[in-house]
């Protein structure tokens, strides 16, 4: 927290704004497109629901097919389920570790020749890393499917000199406690489409009709941000330039002190990207180090006190997505069997920075 939070919460206290509206709402939802560069934003309960309100707002429904990132978070695909279409995961590529263009445009074909289009492409910019959207961009408007942008992880991160999360038909932020800024809880859904915002609003806050009493033509949902957490939302939008400059030197440091270590390779900044380095994650070759792999680096850590985590494991190797299609090769796959997410907190110190590196040096000597 910056402190300044406090000011907005105790405003929304004296001035009786508790519930899910209010002017804070309105407020934080102005600051984030200023911020992103989008005209129009829904402050959410969560980048989930966010997600599941692209998904209605495009008219997904059962049957439909909605393509999907496979190395991802859960929360990227199980919308989809929520709407009862099929999800189908595609393979990421080896540079940005996002949804691979030719992967995509494989899976788009081979729909297309059989009269099927998908409804929606849900891209992600894992750990702040935009994807290669040139390339994802000009696949969806060959085969006429929107992109629907997953920058949950990436806020404060840039692609061409455009924030990452104004690129999309809609798209997805989230401010979870364990993100670059948090409302306790909380998304957003941003569109340059005032219509689809406006809709998205409606049926956030259950659908219901201009009416003296309570009357329901659609069905809603109760997803709309309270005006206290959206006060943590601008206390926190005010110093997110802050959290990047300390997320990236986060980087800076394991990059510095690691990267020379035998079979050691971090995620690289492709040229005309700029990440929030919301993680720090590298990826470990056996065949190079000695042997060591992602497991004896995270073992080691964890004896010393330390959490790291393996990267995300990829949504087609999940047993709830089994049954699922799925385009790509294995990069996806190599990179959940040996990366590894380093301690990434915006407040950790030079001497944690030091007991860290210090203890994955260790197994190298």
């Amino acid at each position: 927290m910056s402190g300044r939070e406090l000011s907005y919460v105790q405003e929304a206290f004296d001035t009786n704004w508790i519930a899910p509206l209010g002017p804070n709402v309105d407020a934080f939802e102005r600051e984030l497109c200023d911020y992103v560069g989008t005209t129009h934003a829904a402050a959410l309960s969560s980048g989930t629901a966010a997600l599941h309100l692209a998904l209605i707002m495009l008219g997904v429904s059962a049957g439909d097919l909605v393509l999907c990132q496979s190395f991802t978070f859960s929360a990227s695909a199980n919308p989809i389920v929520y709407q009862g279409a099929t999800p189908v995961f595609i393979d990421s590529e080896p540079d940005t570790w996002n949804i691979c263009p030719i992967a995509l445009d494989k899976a788009l074909k081979y729909y297309t020749d059989r009269g099927q289009r998908p409804k929606a492409i849900i891209g992600v910019h894992l750990y702040g890393m935009a994807a290669k959207l040139s390339e994802i961009l000009a696949v969806c408007e060959k085969y006429g499917v929107p992109l629907i942008e997953d920058a949950a992880e990436a806020l404060g991160s840039t692609y061409q000199g455009k924030r990452l999360g104004s690129f999309g038909l809609m798209s997805v932020l989230s401010f979870n406690g364990n993100k670059i800024i948090t409302t306790s809880g909380g998304g957003a859904l941003l569109s340059h489409e005032e219509e689809l915002i406006k809709k998205a609003q409606f049926l956030a806050t259950q659908a219901r009709d201009a009416a003296p009493h309570y009357q329901h033509s659609q069905i809603g949902y109760n997803y709309r941000l309270s005006n206290v957490c959206s006060g943590i939302g601008r206390g926190q939008l005010e110093v997110i330039d802050l959290r990047v400059e300390q997320r990236r030197a986060n980087f800076d440091h394991y990059y510095r002190h690691l990267q020379a270590l035998p079979g050691i390779s971090f995620q690289q900044e492709p040229a005309g990207t700029f990440s929030n380095r919301w993680l720090s994650c590298f990826a470990v070759e056996p065949e190079e180090s000695g042997r060591i792999s992602r497991e004896t680096i995270r073992l080691a850590l964890e004896r010393e006190n330390i959490e790291s985590r393996p990267l995300w494991k990829p949504m087609h190797l999940q047993p709830v997505f089994a049954q699922a299609p799925y385009f790509g090769e294995n990069v996806a796959e190599t990179l959940f069997d040996k990366g590894l997410c380093l301690p990434s907190g915006s407040n950790l110190s030079t001497s944690d920075l030091n007991r860290i590196t210090d203890t994955v040096k260790s197994l190298f000597v």
